[in-house]
């Protein structure tokens, strides 16, 4: 990403001294955002891009300071931010790392179902179906599509010390998707997030999520291996990718005898 230094100029009106990032080009309006956020979004661009793919080292904060000509403490403030979205990991003594769900640490920020004690369960995944279909117009408003493109939808039950546990159902862009079949995951072993990432180069940056209690329908019983109208955790959730680009809708029942949904607020 080339980088043409320019005046910046800050909410008050005042130039940074000293410091600088690309210019705009003619299709983009002037910005008036704190500077290292500027740099926040250029680093962020550069990630999108696939400059610096999941895994991997980004260069260092003395780097990236020369690449975009601003100050190290403007660069280490946007990695901060970055970091505390998730997007870059530090790692003592080694660097500033792509963020990657293939990461143990990163399979829980998702799958936020913790048992009684406190402890995250390791959890197996039984695939139940795979298959593309059109898009309904309520999953196609979800995922910024039009009605009757291309989805993928998968169903799959979870299964935590050996009990059924979380029935999912997973549309997915056709679009993004191509390729993904009941036998490609059902031979992929490790956490669906890091597949999508890995394959198909789509990375889960944030979710909103609708929680509500739900009786069970007969289908959904039948497969949680519970009674029809059993107490259910209904769990709605849209995943987006960079630029806020919705590529998921995920919808969950979920049995939380024994466990329970924990969400971190900040």
């Amino acid at each position: 990403m080339n980088s043409n230094p320019a005046n910046t100029t800050h909410p008050n009106g005042q130039a940074a001294a000293g410091e600088g990032v690309p210019a705009a080009t003619p299709a983009t309006s002037p910005t008036f955002s704190p500077l290292y956020q500027q740099i926040k979004g250029l680093i962020t661009q550069s990630l999108e891009s696939g400059e610096w793919k999941p895994g991997e080292i980004i260069p260092s904060e003395v780097e990236l300071a020369a690449r975009f000509k601003v100050s190290q403490g403007t660069v280490r403030k946007a990695i901060d931010e970055l970091a505390a979205d998730n997007l870059l990991v530090r790692r003592q003594g080694k660097g500033t790392f792509v963020a990657t769900h293939n990461e143990d640490r990163a399979q829980f920020r998702f799958l936020r179902l913790l048992a009684d004690d406190g402890a995250e369960h390791p959890h197996v995944s039984r695939l139940l179906e795979c298959r593309r279909l059109r898009a309904s117009a309520d999953i196609a408003r979800q995922l910024d599509l039009k009605p009757a493109d291309p989805v993928v939808l998968i169903k799959r039950l979870l299964q935590f010390d050996g009990e059924v546990t979380v029935l999912d159902e997973i549309w997915l862009p056709g679009a993004v998707f191509r390729g993904l079949t009941f036998e490609r995951l059902s031979e992929y072993k490790g956490p669906l997030y890091a597949m999508f990432e890995t394959d198909f180069g789509t990375r889960m940056i944030r979710a909103t999520e609708k929680i509500r209690a739900v009786a069970a329908e007969p289908a959904v019983a039948d497969l949680l291996h519970v009674p029809a109208g059993f107490p259910l955790l209904s769990v709605e959730r849209v995943s987006y990718t960079y630029g806020d680009r919705p590529v998921e809708v995920r919808r969950g029942w979920y049995v939380t005898t024994g466990y329970y949904y924990q969400n971190d607020l900040s």
